[in-house]
């Protein structure tokens, strides 16, 4: 059997059949089945695992896809939805029929706001979205019918106003919106929310030209405050040579 070469640079991307994914599935710590086909260069979405449709959570992220499929809804056992990572422009109507979805992340893709459907609002046990570095201006009035929702990502988009949808949301416990072009004269109902950082770790051909020069510039100035914490730290425990010498002779006293 000759062997085919691997076609890295394939526009159609991978090939994922049956039996990959079947071999991509995985049993998570508290016993759900999660089918993980994460970063493999899948361009299209692979119409083999509406045969594993009964799984718990499915990891599509850190691969090449433009589309999701209107059959997402195949998959009625679903908590979590990973699409992070991708070149998705528009989300189906269809997410709306998953009704257990728990968490659904679509953090650096093409979204804009018209490719987001209505349909969001009927994830009524929704707790974690993720929209973070997208295209957005403003997110669908739907969006105010989670009422579940603990979590919300909406770093790196093209935000000029808090979404009046987001601002009644019961139990709303955390929410990024850093990176936004918000005046800083932003209403009162911002602070009471606690917006939290969200880290992902891909590598550098995964990011596109501008999120890797971003990244670039953020560790630079991570690597400077350390190189300044670092010599502050140096300075001040230079001063307490003479009190460990103490100490130690101390211990040695108590022996």
């Amino acid at each position: 059997m000759v062997k085919g070469k691997k076609k890295s640079n394939d526009p159609s991307g991978r090939k994922i059949t049956l039996k990959m994914a079947k071999n991509a599935l995985k049993v998570t710590v508290d016993g759900k089945r999660r089918l993980d086909l994460s970063n493999m260069a899948i361009a299209t979405f692979p119409k083999c695992i509406l045969k594993l449709s009964d799984v718990d959570e499915l990891d599509l992220s850190r691969n090449l896809l433009k589309k999701i499929p209107d059959t997402i809804d195949k998959f009625v056992n679903l908590r979590l939805l990973d699409l992070h990572s991708n070149h998705l422009e528009q989300i189906p109507a269809a997410i709306g029929r998953l009704p257990g979805l728990y968490s659904l992340n679509l953090c650096n893709n093409h979204l804009t706001t018209s490719g987001l459907p209505h349909e969001l609002g009927l994830l009524r046990n929704l707790r974690i979205l993720n929209l973070g570095m997208n295209r957005i201006e403003t997110l669908p009035p739907s969006v105010a019918a989670l009422k579940e929702l603990r979590e919300l990502g909406l770093f790196n988009n093209l935000l000029t106003l808090l979404p009046k949808c987001v601002q009644n949301l019961p139990k709303l416990q955390k929410m990024n919106i850093k990176s936004n072009p918000i005046p800083t004269d932003e209403p009162p109902e911002v602070d009471c929310i606690q917006r939290v950082e969200c880290l992902y770790l891909v590598r550098e051909d995964c990011l596109c030209a501008d999120c890797l020069k971003r990244c670039k510039e953020d560790r630079q100035k991570l690597d400077s405050r350390i190189s300044a914490a670092s010599t502050l730290k140096k300075s001040i425990f230079a001063g307490l040579l003479t009190p460990n010498s103490v100490a130690q002779e101390n211990q040695e006293l108590w022996r």
